[in-house]
C-alpha cells in the first residue's frame, strides 16, 4: 500500500498502477522529504516527478506545501491513476493552499523538449531498465529548465552505480536504502 506520508493530505492511501511501475516506499519517501523538509526545499517550490507512476513523490511534495507540481508518465493507465491521485490529495488541501497538479500523459524526453519550467525540485525515478546513456540525456534535457541551486533527486538501484552527469550539474550526495539508492543532484549557477 502506498500512502501520502505527512503534510495536509498524510495518511491518505494512493491508488498504484497493477504493472509497469516501481513505487517508492514509505520508508525512502519519508527519509527523502525529511532531508528536503530539514533544508526548506518543498514549502512554494515548483516540482517536477518524472517517470511519476502513481505520482507518489510530486504529490507527497504538494502535501506538505510545494505550489506545483507537474508529473509526467507515459504509461496511459499510469498516467490515469496520477490523475486520481492528484484531485484526491489536491481535494484534501486547505482552500488557501491548494497547489496546482498537472498530469502530462507523455514520453519523458518529449514533456522536456517543450517544458516552459523553471522547477526547484525534480525526482527523476525511471524504470530500473532505463539505461546510463538514456538517464544522461533526460538529465541533459532537463539542466536549462532548473534554478540555479534547484535539488534533482534520482532514485536508482544501488546495482547500477552513480549516474553520468552533465554539465550545470553536481552530485551533492548520495544514500542508500536497501536496494534503492537516492543520488542528490544540484543545478550549478555557470
Amino acid at each position: 500500500m502506498t500512502r501520502i506520508v505527512s503534510g495536509f493530505a498524510g495518511s491518505l492511501t494512493l491508488q498504484v498502477p497493477k504493472s509497469g511501475t516501481r513505487p517508492t516506499s514509505d520508508r525512502v519517501r519519508e527519509a527523502a522529504f525529511s532531508a528536503l523538509d530539514a533544508r526548506g526545499e518543498v514549502h512554494g517550490a515548483r516540482v517536477l516527478d518524472l517517470f511519476a507512476g502513481s505520482g507518489a513523490l510530486g504529490l507527497e511534495a504538494a502535501s506538505r506545501g510545494a505550489s506545483s507540481v507537474v508529473l509526467v508518465e507515459r504509461g496511459a493507465a499510469a498516467a490515469q491513476i496520477c490523475r486520481r491521485n492528484a484531485a484526491a490529495v489536491t481535494k484534501a488541501a486547505p482552500a488557501s493552499a491548494r497547489p496546482t497538479v498537472d498530469v502530462r500523459a507523455t514520453s519523458v524526453q518529449s514533456y522536456l523538449s517543450g517544458a516552459a519550467g523553471p522547477f526547484d525540485l525534480v525526482f527523476v525515478d525511471p524504470p530500473y531498465d532505463v539505461g546510463d546513456a538514456e538517464l544522461l540525456d533526460v538529465l541533459t534535457a532537463l539542466v536549462p529548465l532548473l534554478v540555479p541551486g534547484a535539488t534533482v533527486c534520482v532514485e536508482r538501484s544501488t546495482r547500477t552505480g552513480e549516474p553520468a552527469l552533465p554539465d550545470g550539474l553536481e552530485l551533492t550526495r548520495r544514500k542508500d536504502y536497501g536496494e534503492t539508492a537516492l543520488f542528490w543532484l544540484t543545478r550549478t549557477a555557470h
